[in-house]
């Protein structure tokens, strides 16, 4: 029998009884995947209030890297809560905050003397990042990218490039942020990689004569591969080339790896990929599997320069979120979380890259690592999204057991956040679920005539 067991159709009994409550307590803007609730999560299963067991391939929006309650994490967790839960680092101090700190400052890229510092969520790695690059640079200008996301929060999403449903009605936004155009392979109007990254490093240069000098950005915000953007993946060239303008100019160059970061591109940060060294990198979401922490980590002549009091916060770098991280960076240095990364993303491309040559709404099939996503059009030739495809390619795999999300500006977009943990067994199974909703709704059956590209 394999992981994926449905006794009842999603949303089952229990599941709706949730439903009904949530409606009535619950403001409606908080989305979801799917329309259940979880009971119990172990490795890369999630089984819900009804007993149905899926395969996770969303992993909590790339959270859960080393899966769902990895055993090192919750027996560290246990011992902490018997210690003590939270003393606040701003009040009394604790050991662990220190040696996370230690170990990130270790790990992570360059040899440069580095510190550390932590936070809640994704989104105040950020704000807090660019408040440090503006207070040592005294600067105010900050650039991110087009598709770029970095939270909701009132910076986050001024640097946010995605309207609806992140930004819509919710202005006026934070002035001095800016938008450069981050580089997209498949939909480029050149036809080699070259080119397209020439043309938009010369477009960054005609920015600083047309729209900010360089002498006013404090910041390059950089995600290594866009995630809410549609795991869009640049060139080594073309994140050197942002590096160098960065360097030349006196800016800093901030790496957002909240959703890169921990494995899963088949390094322990994505940018390590690119053979750059960022001034800070923002961190989050895999790095507590699960639980709530951030951090800033960056130069320590950088991360001296605000004032004692100038950061900070009540919950940031809880007792909980540091043991939880320190045994996920375990978890790393003692297995082979990141070959496996690479093993997936092998597969992954092995079992997809030929369905674009059967479906002509099968666009491009990428990866890096074990961050996997499939991008779906109306027809190879416009290349227009097709998000009503996929919705129905989720609802059929939701419906047969397996758990994925979709990203891009279109909701265009699958992708694919499969904890890093998961069985050979489980990972054929589910690919096997995708495949046959993806066969199932291009209304070409696997054993029938097939739709050209």
């Amino acid at each position: 029998m394999g992981s994926i067991q449905l006794r009842t159709k999603i949303p089952g009994p229990k599941a709706i009884e949730l439903l009904a409550r949530k409606a009535l307590n619950v403001p409606k803007g908080p989305f979801n995947t799917i329309h259940t609730f979880a009971s119990k999560g172990e490795g890369a299963l999630l089984t819900d209030v009804d007993d149905n067991t899926f395969i996770d391939f969303a992993g909590a929006i790339g959270s859960l890297n080393v899966g769902h309650c990895p055993p090192g994490v919750v027996a560290a967790l246990h011992q902490q809560i018997d210690s003590y839960l939270h003393p606040c680092f701003h009040v009394m101090m604790y050991e662990p905050y220190i040696e996370l700190a230690e170990t990130l400052n270790r790990i992570s890229p360059g040899n440069h003397k580095k510190k550390t510092f932590f936070l809640n969520s994704g989104a105040e790695a950020v704000e807090n990042a660019v408040k440090i690059a503006r207070k040592y640079t005294g600067r105010k200008a900050v650039i991110s990218f087009e598709r770029g996301f970095h939270g909701r929060t009132y910076m986050a999403m001024s640097l946010t490039s995605k309207v609806k449903p992140y930004k819509y009605e919710f202005g006026p936004f934070v002035p001095e942020t800016y938008k450069w155009a981050y580089p997209y392979y498949y939909r480029s109007e050149f036809d080699t990689t070259e080119k397209t990254d020439t043309n938009l490093l010369q477009r960054f240069e005609t920015f600083f004569q047309s729209e900010v000098p360089p002498e006013e950005i404090a910041a390059v915000i950089m995600e290594p591969v866009q995630g809410e953007g549609g795991f869009v993946i640049p060139s080594k060239q073309f994140v050197r080339g942002v590096k160098e303008l960065c360097d030349k100019h006196g800016i800093l160059f901030i790496a957002d790896e909240v959703q890169t970061g921990f494995g899963r591109t088949g390094k322990m940060f994505a940018i390590e990929h690119f053979d750059v060294v960022p001034d800070l990198m923002t961190m989050s979401k895999s790095m507590g599997a699960g639980l709530p922490i951030s951090a800033v980590t960056g130069r320590a002549e950088i991360m001296d320069s605000p004032n004692v009091g100038e950061i900070g916060g009540t919950y940031g770098g809880s007792p909980l979120g540091c043991v939880a991280a320190l045994e996920v960076i375990k978890a790393f240095e003692n297995g082979d979380l990141l070959h496996r990364a690479e093993i997936i993303g092998e597969v992954f491309l092995e079992r997809f890259l030929p369905l674009k040559d059967q479906y002509q709404q099968i666009g491009e099939v990428r990866h890096l690592g074990a961050m996997c996503a499939i991008e779906f059009v109306t027809d190879s030739r416009s290349k227009k999204p097709n998000k009503e495809l996929v919705q129905q390619i989720i609802q059929m795999a939701h419906q047969n057991g397996l758990l994925i999300m979709t990203a891009g500006l279109y909701g265009n977009i699958i992708r694919l956040l499969t904890p890093l943990v998961i069985t050979d067994d489980q990972l054929k199974e589910g690919l096997d679920v995708l495949e046959h909703a993806i066969h199932e709704c291009c209304r070409v059956k696997p054993n029938d005539t097939l739709i050209p590209n």
